[in-house]
């Protein structure tokens, strides 16, 4: 693993450099995530993929492909969490004082709740 980090060094910053871009983008995306049933697949799966080259059970070209798949991911992940905190973190610095604070509700006035101008208006 030492050989494979030193050997590919650039490919693992680019790996955390498009992860933390993913990240910054990840927390402005609202899509829908990946379901409980699907994460866990997801889960196993990776069990079994880092099983599998832990064990050296893979050989040759596809056993080093695995092990440079595995660790480009390490460092992808980790820029994904660095990218959404920061992006987090910005946007909370940045963001308005929410509406209230600015203008506190009058007495009578319930909460958040708006008095009807029209309100008891014969129309």
């Amino acid at each position: 693993m030492a050989y494979l980090m030193m050997f590919h060094w650039g490919w693992l910053l680019a790996s955390f450099l498009l992860g933390l871009a993913m990240g910054w983008i990840a927390v402005v995306q609202h899509g829908e995530g990946v379901s409980k049933v699907a994460a866990r697949w997801l889960a196993l799966l990776l069990a079994i993929v880092v099983g599998l080259a832990a064990a050296k059970i893979v050989p040759g070209r596809f056993g080093y492909w695995l092990d440079l798949l595995l660790l480009m991911f390490a460092p992808y992940l980790v820029g994904c969490a660095i990218g959404s905190l920061l992006r987090e973190w910005v946007v909370e610095r940045t963001a308005p004082p929410a509406q209230e604070a600015l203008h506190p509700p009058l007495e009578g006035e319930g909460g958040s709740q708006q008095a009807n101008p029209h309100e008891g208006r014969a129309g």
